[in-house]
C-alpha cells in the first residue's frame, strides 16, 4: 500500500504502495504472517505512516501497469475478439498469502467488467512474500516482468486482504492516493490502522473500467 520499493537500478520500476498502507491497514490475520516470520527491528506502523508517496512513485506505478498492460496484449493479439481482457497472475510464490490472494482477485472481479484477474502459468505478474522494512510494493523491471511483494511485518500490522487488494489495484492501473478516505482502496495507509475496507469505490471501479478498454487498445496499437 504504501510501500514504496525505490528502484536500485534503472532497471527497477517500483510501485510502491506500502508506507501508506501501513498506516491504513488493520492488523492481517495471523494466518497471514505468523509472528515469528517478522525480523528483529522491523519499522513501526510510526515509520511506515511517515512516507507521503513522489512524483517517482506515481511514475514507478504508471510504468507497473504498463509492463502488465504490453505482456496481456502479446498474448491477446493471438484473441483480439474476446469481450473481457484477463489478466493472468501466479501466486505460487506467496503461499502464506494464498487466501488473501484469492480474496483480492475475487474482490476485482466482482467490482469491474472489462478486465478479470485469473490464476495461471504463462502469468502476466506473480506475487512473492518475505521481509522487506519498506513493506509491500509492486515492481517491474521495465521489460515487461512485474510482481507484487507481501511484507511479512506489515500483513501482520494490517488488513492483509486491503493490503494484497491495494497492491492489486496498482495491477489494474490505479495510483496511490493516501489523502483519501477508508472507503478508497487507494488511499492505503492514510486512513490509519483501523480501516479494514478492501473493496474498492464506485470511482475507482469506473477508472478500472476505462483504463481496460482504451488502454489496452492503445498497447494492442504499440505493438502492431
Amino acid at each position: 500500500m504504501r510501500h514504496v520499493r525505490h528502484p536500485k537500478s534503472a532497471l527497477s520500476a517500483i510501485a510502491g504502495l506500502g508506507l501508506a498502507l501501513a498506516t491504513a491497514l488493520g492488523a492481517a490475520p495471523a494466518s497471514a504472517a505468523p509472528a515469528d516470520a517478522a525480523p528483529t527491528g522491523v519499522p513501526s506502523a510510526s515509520s511506515y505512516a511517515a512516507y507521503e508517496g513522489s512524483k517517482a512513485e506515481a511514475a514507478n506505478n504508471k510504468a507497473f501497469f504498463d509492463a502488465v498492460l504490453k505482456s496481456v496484449a502479446e498474448k491477446r493479439a493471438a484473441n483480439p475478439g474476446a469481450a473481457v481482457v484477463t489478466v493472468v497472475y501466479n501466486a505460487s510464490a506467496a503461499p502464506r498469502f494464498r487466501s488473501q490472494i484469492a480474496s483480492s482477485a475475487s474482490i476485482w472481479n466482482s467490482a469491474v467488467s472489462n478486465v478479470k484477474l485469473q490464476s495461471g502459468t504463462n502469468a502476466d505478474f506473480t506475487y512473492r512474500e518475505g521481509n522487506d522494512p519498506r513493506g509491500s510494493f509492486a515492481s517491474t523491471n521495465g521489460h515487461g516482468s512485474g510482481y507484487i511483494f507481501l511484507d511479512y511485518a506489515q500483513n501482520q500490522q494490517y488488513n492483509s486482504t486491503r493490503v494484497t487488494a491495494h497492491e492489486t489495484g496498482h495491477v489494474l492501473g490505479l495510483p496511490d492516493h493516501y489523502s483519501g478516505p477508508c472507503s478508497e482502496l487507494m488511499s492505503g495507509g492514510g486512513p490509519g490502522t483501523s480501516c479494514q475496507n478492501a473493496q474498492p469505490n464506485s470511482a475507482e471501479r469506473a477508472r478500472v473500467n476505462q483504463l481496460w478498454v482504451n488502454g489496452l487498445a492503445a498497447a494492442v496499437a504499440k505493438l502492431s
